[in-house]
């Protein structure tokens, strides 16, 4: 999830496990907590794109290293705060259970987490967005009331419980819904007679009103969208060109294996003169249409050197700005 989602998280476990010995504080260093996971975003600055993504959500969202690193911020914390009433392993736990909520929320994205790394499986239930306004701002509103509250004030354990279990269910709503929608989304291809080999749905961006299926057929893959406001369950799907015949010259290359690891195998080729576009298809595209841009593509060319180069297509505030309008249409329905 997003930076400010992983805060209110992290605030809201740091208050639940030690709001009542040291009131504010818990709420601070349980934020700050649910922020370290995502400092792997760093090692972009240091590796190439390729590396920084494989490497993105993988040891520092494991429950490894949340064994590991609890127990020495909590070390930390306990010497610089020798005068409040948290032992180690009161602070100990505080940090585990920030640190751990953090991978756990991410398994429910998109994206996924290895959360049992090193081992390569990624947990991954695609149904939520990595920004979702209904999860993110009640409980930001409940933990920010929670903080004018005395640490022994009644009322602060049951703003923070609520802001919990608001967003418990939303989780569990939002599971619900992909369900529901991937039913639609079969019976859909059913009735169209389409033949496929493989199906994958996710919630569009900011929402669990409209959602996204991608579909593996034999040389193409289709993309539809259903909107729980739509009129009707038959859903229209535009075709995307595999295209994975343009790699043949360069399939061997380590780049290009690590892509398509990375990718699942949820990838689309263009060849533009002497470059590849690699479609990243498990994000979605920029718009609603079959020539909208993906959210995540690599462009490889070979540099003066000859080596294979992956880079990836940056994405620019003109291309949100184009989307918002078109999204906000789709989910309110055909």
């Amino acid at each position: 999830m997003d930076s400010l989602t992983q805060i209110v998280l992290g605030a809201a476990v740091g208050e639940a496990v030690l709001g009542k010995k040291i009131g504010n504080q818990a709420i601070v260093w349980g934020a700050v907590a649910g922020t370290i996971p995502d400092l792997d975003v760093l090692t972009k600055f240091f590796v190439d794109d390729v590396t920084a993504n494989e490497w993105h959500r993988g040891f520092s969202h494991s429950i490894l290293f949340c064994v590991m690193a609890a127990p020495v911020f909590g070390w930390l914390l306990h010497k610089v705060y020798k005068k409040n009433n948290a032992s180690w392993k009161d602070w100990t736990l505080l940090m585990f259970w920030g640190l751990f909520t953090h991978p756990l929320l991410d398994s429910f994205t998109t994206w996924g987490t290895q959360l049992f790394w090193p081992l390569p499986y990624k947990l991954s239930f695609k149904n939520i967005f990595v920004v979702d306004p209904l999860y993110t701002l009640p409980f930001l509103g409940l933990v920010i009331a929670t903080m004018f509250y005395k640490r022994n004030n009644p009322k602060r354990q049951k703003l923070n419980r609520l802001g919990l279990m608001i967003s418990s269910c939303y989780l569990l709503i939002t599971l619900a819904l992909k369900w529901y929608t991937f039913t639609v989304f079969k019976q859909s291809l059913a009735s169209q007679q389409i033949s496929y080999t493989e199906i994958q749905t996710r919630p569009a961006p900011l929402t669990s009103f409209l959602w996204t299926a991608n579909v593996a057929c034999d040389d193409t893959y289709l993309i539809g969208y259903y909107s729980i406001f739509d009129n009707t369950k038959q859903v229209e799907f535009t075709s995307i060109p595999k295209n994975h015949s343009a790699l043949t010259a360069i399939k061997d290359e380590s780049i290009v294996q690590r892509l398509i690891q990375l990718t699942r195998g949820w990838y689309a080729i263009r060849k533009d003169h002497n470059k590849w576009i690699f479609n990243d298809l498990r994000f979605g595209q920029m718009g609603f249409s079959s020539t909208s841009d993906f959210v995540f593509s690599y462009i490889l060319y070979y540099d003066e050197n000859g080596k294979l180069i992956a880079k990836e297509k940056e994405r620019t505030e003109r291309d949100a700005s184009k989307l918002l309008p078109a999204l906000l249409s789709r989910i309110a329905g055909d």
